[in-house]
């Protein structure tokens, strides 16, 4: 048996902003700090084997603060734009109370939480975990059917596609699925990646 610790990035400066963030480079805000902070407590108790997180500088940072406060930054990471946020296109950088008025919440929530539905010039929940499953079947699942206990610190929509993935959920579902900011969840995992136990720690 191995487990598996997923964890979104602390609250970035364009969370903080109502911004639609996708691939653009942003850092952590002040809060996002502390709630890396945070979740390195909850994970004092726990050892990894290895880490993995994007491409993007508010991951990578929530995972150096965890790491750093679980005395575990001698562990092998790997980065990979493969666990990126999903790319937002027209959207990105804009306000979203703004967006909403512009094109109506329906719309925007259309964009946001659908499976397959686009922004204009970006990219689907479909789109992203079309990207996001063949790099964990590659190279995580590997490590984790070699015991290996992992922890994935990434974005939103990377991890929204990997739960509907793990826990088999349906396109209706993965729409109310939300990943908070800065909180650990733990997945116990048997031999074939079944799921024992999950939970928020």
């Amino acid at each position: 048996m191995s487990y598996l610790v997923i964890l979104r990035h602390g609250q970035s400066q364009w969370n903080l902003e109502n911004r639609f963030t996708g691939w653009v480079d942003i850092d952590l805000s002040e809060q996002g700090i502390r709630e890396a902070q945070d979740a390195g407590e909850k994970l004092k108790n726990y050892k990894f084997d290895k880490a993995y997180t994007s491409d993007l500088i508010r991951a990578q940072r929530t995972l150096d603060i965890i790491l750093d406060i679980i005395k575990q930054k001698d562990i092998p990471v790997e980065k990979d734009k493969a666990l990126n946020e999903r790319m937002y296109g027209d959207l990105q950088g804009l306000n979203k109370d703004e967006t909403r008025e512009k094109f109506g919440a329906e719309q925007v929530k259309l964009w946001r939480r659908s499976y397959d539905t686009a922004p204009p010039n970006g990219e689907s929940l479909k789109d992203t975990a079309d990207r996001v499953i063949p790099y964990w079947e590659k190279h995580i699942v590997p490590d984790l059917k070699a015991g290996k206990n992992i922890l994935i610190s990434a974005h939103g929509n990377s991890l929204r596609a990997l739960v509907m993935y793990l826990e088999k959920l349906s396109k209706e579902e993965i729409v109310g699925t939300e990943i908070p900011t800065g909180h650990p969840k733990y997945y116990m995992l048997d031999k074939d990646l079944n799921i024992l136990e999950k939970k928020y720690l």
